[in-house]
């Protein structure tokens, strides 16, 4: 038993020996990778470029954008060295920072996601009173408040996990997260199991209860409304919900891989699944969000005149 700051390193067990076939993996994570900053970074640039896109839906998408660079880049290099290493060892202060960095992504992804609902909910359901409810300082606010508040979060549990005495270094995972070395604990991890549960039935309760809300509201004015106000409507909305439903499965299966035995499942398809929240959602927003562009700008500058 000894304590994880005194621990060199951990052993990454999903991986696996695959032979030549490892740079034909390589070569695929790169592209993917290569794809997806090159997606990101084009939306930031048209967005922060062209004065007409500076309205909150699409501040927001910018917040987003920024958000899946930052969760890629906190994969994607350290899977492309550890697919072409022989040793899949990783040490601790670079695990722990990968830890920080994948938990405040899924914290900004989700909090990001929550307002655009509540922003949605806004500019459909009043129309009128959306510039006066929205206002530029209040995205500034918002924006900053997310990524402060996940920032936070995450620096809290850090600060409960670091300490904790470990009996061992083997993650069975291809990448670092906190659950899988708190499980790794001999002294008592109360705390932080608390913390976790305090967390999930106050904050992430807090947010779907917030999207529900807001898409109830939103149906309720679609369905109120006449056919081309309705059209209008599931269009603004349809991206923002594709994006919200694909993360929140990537993240429930995530989820449920660490708390729940999945040995029947076979090993392949259990780093597919687990890598999925973290590499297909920052590549699929961007794809989703890019081709609506212009049609959504135009469509949201109409909605005014219900």
């Amino acid at each position: 038993m000894v304590n994880s700051t005194h621990i060199s390193y951990f052993t990454l067990a999903a991986y696996s020996d695959t032979g030549v076939l490892k740079y034909l993996y390589f070569l695929i994570i790169l592209a993917l990778y290569i794809c997806i900053i090159d997606a990101n970074v084009l939306l930031i640039v048209v967005i922060c470029v062209n004065r007409s896109l500076h309205e909150p839906m699409y501040l927001f998408l910018c917040s987003l954008f920024v958000n899946e660079l930052c969760g890629s880049t906190a994969l994607f290099p350290f899977l492309l060295v550890q697919i072409l290493s022989d040793i899949h060892t990783v040490s601790a202060p670079l695990c722990f920072l990968q830890v920080f960095s994948v938990h405040t992504y899924g914290s900004v992804e989700l909090f990001t996601l929550g307002i655009m609902s509540y922003d949605r909910y806004l500019a459909i359901c009043y129309p009128l009173q959306y510039n006066t409810r929205m206002t530029s300082n209040r995205v500034a606010f918002l924006t900053v408040f997310v990524w402060l508040y996940s920032v936070l979060a995450s620096v809290v549990m850090m600060s409960l996990s670091v300490p904790l005495q470990l009996c061992g270094n083997i993650i069975n995972k291809v990448y670092c997260d906190n659950y899988s070395i708190v499980k790794l604990a001999c002294s008592d991890t109360t705390v932080i199991n608390v913390c976790g549960l305090v967390y999930i039935f106050t904050v992430i309760v807090a947010l779907i209860i917030l999207i529900v809300y807001s898409y109830m509201r939103i149906l309720r004015v679609c369905f109120s409304g006449c056919k081309q106000s309705r059209q209008k409507a599931l269009t603004t909305c349809t991206p923002h919900l594709a994006s919200l439903i694909n993360f929140s499965f990537g993240a429930f299966f995530e989820i449920v891989q660490g708390r729940f035995n999945m040995r029947k499942i076979p090993n392949i398809v259990r780093i597919i699944l687990s890598l999925y929240w973290l590499s297909c959602q920052p590549l699929f927003n961007p794809l989703l969000y890019g081709l609506n562009v212009t049609k959504i700008r135009d469509i949201c500058r109409s909605l005014a005149f219900w």
